[in-house]
């Protein structure tokens, strides 16, 4: 028998326990459980249950959505027509034929300052042009240094599209300059490389979003901004979502790229399309015990990948957080960590995941999952005092 004073250390040890059980909801500098979060479903949710407050989240992220494009309004077919087709880079290289001359036939690379340089005649303008309208150059400049009487057969074909970097900006999870179109060494097709001719999709605007994050949530992919040259385009993406892509564009090393904000939450961009992020790489925890390695913590690893456009729910029951025995398992809870992307201010939403899963409006409260989010669960009432029995034998020393 153990003597009083340790039963009576004991007996404090589960007191302290189980007051240290109940705690209070996190705080947010956000008002967040009013709706006014990034996301409207991180909003508490309504222990009224009314009907009345169905699925209301779309509507109120929508309610401080600004209009698309802003005050200059969304992009024109113009600007997509006057950027379409494919348009020479530097360092893309080129292969030209004139006739059977010799003296300029052969394998050019466009120069650092976008210039293809051909021998005995002067620089020719190739940065942003297509090869016809270099084609044209070539003969201009043959009959102006009288080479030829008339306008020789020309040929100016790419034989490789080189790497370009662009600035991307605004509203993008990872707005930086970014490298795209390159192909990595042990990529590389023998067959296309001596075939001629050349064509990629790497340089394509689409590119440029996905290598800088994907477009944020909030992006206003009505009126994207393409800066070329001095030249400022408004270019309406929204099609991409809609299996079309017209406004695809071939981009430019030196172009830049901005993608506005509507300044609110938009449901109907967390899915995924060519300028979405490729995926999510959530945070995991669910750990009863501290643990020395992610095998003992049963999880498999700490950071897991889910489609983009995943939910709070999916990556809970993914960090196998919901199961198991109802009588010892099912009073679970899990926080989401996150951070709003436009104000870099943090968030921490708490859910009772039994309770989340039987609500008929469990969408309203059932967060999207964002680049960068973690996501901690806790065990039940009935693993608590499991563990404040474990306390105690080790407090006591009894078996």
């Amino acid at each position: 028998m153990p003597s009083t004073p340790l039963l009576c250390g004991a007996f404090s040890v589960v007191f302290m326990a189980a007051a240290c059980t109940s705690y209070d909801p996190p705080d947010n500098l956000e008002q967040v459980a009013q709706g006014d979060g990034y996301q409207a479903q991180y909003r508490e949710p309504d222990v009224t249950r009314a009907q009345a407050s169905l699925l209301r989240s779309e509507g109120l992220n929508q309610q401080k959505c600004l209009p698309f494009g802003g005050d200059k309004g969304k992009g024109t077919s113009i600007a997509a027509s006057a950027l379409s087709g494919e348009r020479l880079s530097r360092n893309d290289l080129l292969d030209v034929r004139v006739a059977q001359d010799e003296t300029f036939n052969g394998s050019y690379v466009v120069s650092r300052d976008g210039m293809l340089k051909l021998p005995f005649l002067p620089p020719i303008r190739a940065q942003g042009r297509s090869t016809a309208q270099v084609e044209e150059d070539i003969a201009q400049a043959l009959l102006a240094d009288e080479f030829y009487d008339e306008a020789p057969r020309i040929s100016v074909r790419t034989a490789d599209f080189a790497s370009v970097t662009v600035g991307i900006s605004g509203a993008v999870f990872e707005p930086h300059a970014v490298e795209i179109g390159g192909v990595r060494g042990d990529t590389v097709d023998a067959s296309r490389q001596g075939a001629s001719g050349a064509s990629t999709e790497g340089r394509n605007l689409s590119a440029a979003l996905r290598a800088a994050g994907g477009v944020r949530p909030d992006a206003d992919i009505a009126a994207v901004q393409l800066r070329r040259n001095g030249q400022l385009y408004r270019l309406d993406m929204r099609g991409v979502f809609d299996g079309q892509n017209s406004v695809d564009v071939m981009l430019l090393t030196g172009d830049e790229v901005h993608v506005p904000s509507r300044q609110c939450f938009q449901d109907d961009l967390m899915r995924p399309s060519p300028i979405s992020p490729p995926g999510v790489s959530l945070y995991l925890s669910n750990l009863t015990q501290p643990a020395q390695n992610n095998a003992a913590a049963a999880i498999g690893q700490t950071v897991r990948q889910l489609p983009y456009g995943s939910r709070y729910m999916q990556a809970v029951i993914d960090a196998n957080c919901v199961g198991g025995p109802r009588s010892s398992s099912a009073d679970r809870s899990a926080v989401l960590f996150s951070r709003n992307p436009v104000t870099g201010v943090s968030v921490v939403i708490e859910r009772d995941i039994e309770d989340l899963l039987r609500r008929a409006d469990r969408d309203d409260f059932d967060p999207y999952l964002l680049p960068g989010d973690a996501l901690a669960c806790y065990d039940s009432t009935i693993t608590n005092i499991a563990e404040i029995g474990r306390l105690i034998s080790v407090v006591t020393g009894l078996p």
